[in-house]
């Protein structure tokens, strides 16, 4: 069988894409799908949330609107704690410093650890309210992995993992990504349509027709 390439366009804060990771990890066992992670940044710092929100205030409630919304065709729906975020004695965070904090994890270990960083780093957003806009957050998150602290943290502050974030930053404007999550079939360039597992089984029964 064809093995199939897909970029994975997503972002840590995205409560979308903790729907489809957990989805294209099971797909990916099953079709022997190679996954490329790749960061897409939303919102880059406190600036660009203001900017893009307005008020925290604002942020938080408009966003926690759009979490319910996901919670309701998620596969774990337990996992999406709206509450506790809406509690939380901190602003809602931007995505860069977890980006980083995957590309670190990328650096040191690969895409595997890249998928396992993005998943867990997810997890310490949605369902356990914390910051991951904080690099300590962050970096806590890594040595849960197993991440040997100082190693880490020199992934994490080297310049080449900012470059690393800017560069998927503009692949995804050659690819035209506006949104995410985005799952793109490097083969063919099929953009998967999001839905349930079914839904991207059978797309991606459709692009491996297309490449036999």
């Amino acid at each position: 069988m064809p093995k199939l390439t897909i970029d994975f366009f997503h972002d840590v804060v995205c409560c979308w894409c903790f729907n489809i990771s957990s989805r294209m990890r099971s797909l990916a066992a099953e079709f022997d799908l190679d996954i490329r992670h790749r960061t897409f940044v939303l919102q880059a710092d406190r600036a660009e949330m203001a900017a893009r929100w307005g008020s925290p205030e604002a942020a938080r409630e408009t966003i926690l609107g759009h979490w319910a919304v996901c919670r309701e065709v998620s596969d774990r729906p337990e996992l999406v704690d709206i509450a506790a975020m809406r509690a939380a004695d901190f602003d809602y965070p931007h995505g860069m410093t977890a980006a980083l904090g995957c590309k670190a994890a990328e650096a040191l270990g690969g895409q595997g650890a890249h998928w396992e960083m993005f998943d867990r780093l997810q997890r310490a957003h949605l369902t356990e309210a914390r910051n991951i806009a904080d690099p300590v957050i962050v970096r806590d998150v890594a040595r849960s992995l197993g991440f040997e602290a100082a190693a880490f943290a020199e992934a994490f502050d080297d310049p080449a993992t900012t470059e690393a974030v800017e560069a998927d930053r503009q692949r995804a404007r050659a690819l035209q990504v506006r949104s995410i999550p985005a799952l793109i079939v490097r083969e063919t360039g099929a953009r998967l349509v999001n839905g349930t597992r079914e839904d991207l089984a059978a797309q991606l029964r459709s692009s491996l027709k297309l490449v036999a």
